[in-house]
């Protein structure tokens, strides 16, 4: 599973990036969590505000920093 958190390096993404790995260590699952900084990149992306989540290529979430179990569905 491919994770990726986009967003500018703002507080709320180094929190939803913090979340994230929480909810992958409570899941058990393997995944490969990446941060995304690139605006270009964010911008490819579709969003039209960060931080934004995308679960293997499909942003699931964006513009809020989801809670953990919120996450945890999104891995689901």
């Amino acid at each position: 599973m491919k994770i990726e958190i986009l967003g500018t390096g703002c507080k709320k993404c180094k929190e939803l990036y913090q979340r994230t790995l929480e909810a992958v260590k409570v899941e058990g699952i393997e995944a490969e969590v990446i941060k995304e900084e690139d605006i270009v990149k964010i911008m490819e992306a579709g969003l039209m505000s960060t931080p934004g989540l995308r679960v293997d290529g499909k942003v699931v979430s964006y513009g809020k920093v989801p809670k953990i179990d919120e996450i945890r569905g999104y891995l689901k």
